[in-house]
């Protein structure tokens, strides 16, 4: 015992070693490493083998559950890229109404020259917020963004301090917002799990999946412009034309940048099973097969499985994504403390978490009244049975036995006739 809680203590401190003294990989020979690094997922005992790809880092979550099906360097520091408008969308949708108008500054304006994507707004024109985050999400449009950014936050600065508060809130541990577009900065990184958590977040965002799986849509003549813009989502999962394209994608996004490399986030459906898919520093023109082809990989060997239906004291949750074939009886449980009367379970495939659930903890007091209640339901059913006479049912059987053959008879005579 000793030997383990010694153990455990050595991986510990390695790991917040770790963590600490993560920078983003900017180097070809640092990148070379790193793809050559095992994936951790396929060390599980039991766990169907991934793929393995040519990126950098790459996560495949569950939604439901948050299991992590695969994962290559998942807590690994890299650029975001153009992954960043994620958030932007998020945290647009959590603080503004989609009928809120939106007028250009200056700061939005500097975006059309940026050297990033935009839709060419003009100073002083008017857009809804609706027409800002689809022309975000479909066309990554860095001038809108840091419209938003400054409408929002008050300043893009302050913008930026509110994707940084939300994903701590996500669960998010090595992220670091510096602009609201993705744009190369030194000091903005995050990690295939964090991006995992934000699009997690998005994803369950209803709105956000409106808007990210739209392929096309039209900005109308504004105050400013002369004609219509009519936006088409630059997203290759999309895109039935493209050879990436998947049937099952709920929309996510994609960029590329010499220093992030290519990145993808995105989401998708099968057979009520959502998963998440981030793959980050990729070769241009790849992330989006490899994505393809992790989304694959998660959807045909793993499956959903209900743990509560007969559990009366697992008040909520109880589902746990595992292997193909696993049964309730192969999982082991962790309990947390008690709070309120409930308490946290975690299901574990050979020690890696599948599931969780919510538990009521039942006291004794409850557990005796709930054997005298049954024990006196007992009762007075056999004093029941002892009070009411079987005569009236022997009447009853009687009669329907006497019915029942006259309609034998009937039927013989009909017959012979």
């Amino acid at each position: 015992m000793k030997s383990k809680r010694l153990y455990s203590g050595l991986m510990a401190l390695g790991l917040a070693c770790t963590l600490i003294f993560q920078t983003p990989v900017l180097a070809a020979e640092e990148t070379a490493e790193m793809q050559t690094s095992s994936i951790s997922t396929n060390s599980i005992s039991g766990w169907p083998q991934g793929p393995d790809i040519t990126s950098t880092a790459a996560m495949i979550m569950e939604d439901s559950t948050q299991t992590t099906v695969y994962a290559k360097n998942m807590d690994q520091v890299l650029y975001p890229g153009a992954t960043a408008k994620v958030m932007t969308t998020l945290l647009t949708l959590e603080n503004a109404q989609l009928s809120d108008q939106v007028t250009m500054t200056a700061t939005g304006v500097s975006g059309v020259t940026d050297g990033g994507a935009n839709i060419s707004a003009q100073l002083d024109e008017v857009f809804t917020v609706e027409q800002c985050l689809y022309a975000i999400m479909l066309a990554s449009a860095n001038d809108v963004a840091l419209q938003i950014a400054e409408q929002i936050g008050g300043s893009v600065d302050g913008f930026v301090q509110m994707m940084n508060n939300r994903a701590v809130e996500l669960g998010c541990t090595n992220t670091v917002f510096t602009n609201p577009t993705g744009l190369p900065d030194e000091n903005q990184h995050t990690t295939a799990h964090d991006m995992a958590l934000i699009t997690k977040a998005a994803i369950d965002n209803e709105s956000f999946r409106t808007i990210a799986e739209t392929t096309s849509y039209t900005i109308p003549a504004t105050n400013v412009s002369g004609g219509e813009r009519v936006l088409t989502n630059n997203f290759s999962m999309l895109n039935n034309t493209n050879a990436s394209y998947y049937q099952y994608c709920l929309g996510g996004r994609e960029g590329y940048t010499e220093a992030s490399g290519s990145t993808l986030v995105c989401g998708a459906e099968k057979n009520g099973v959502s998963l998440i898919a981030v793959i980050l520093q990729g070769a241009s023109g790849t992330t989006a097969a490899e994505a393809v082809s992790l989304l694959n990989y998660g959807f045909d060997n793993f499956q959903l499985l209900s743990l509560g239906d007969n559990d009366f004291d697992m008040a909520s949750g109880g589902n746990v994504f595992v292997p193909n074939g696993t049964t309730a009886d192969a999982l082991t449980t962790q309990d947390g403390e008690v709070q309120d009367g409930q308490y946290n379970r975690q299901f574990l495939f050979n020690g890696t978490p599948v599931g969780t659930a919510v538990m009521s903890v039942t006291s004794p007091e409850e557990d005796t009244a709930v054997i005298e209640a049954s024990t006196q339901n007992l009762t007075n059913a056999q004093d029941y049975t002892v009070s009411h006479t079987s005569v009236p049912y022997f009447v009853i059987g009687g009669i329907g036995l006497l019915l029942l053959l006259l309609i034998l008879f009937r039927i013989v005579k009909v017959a012979k006739s």
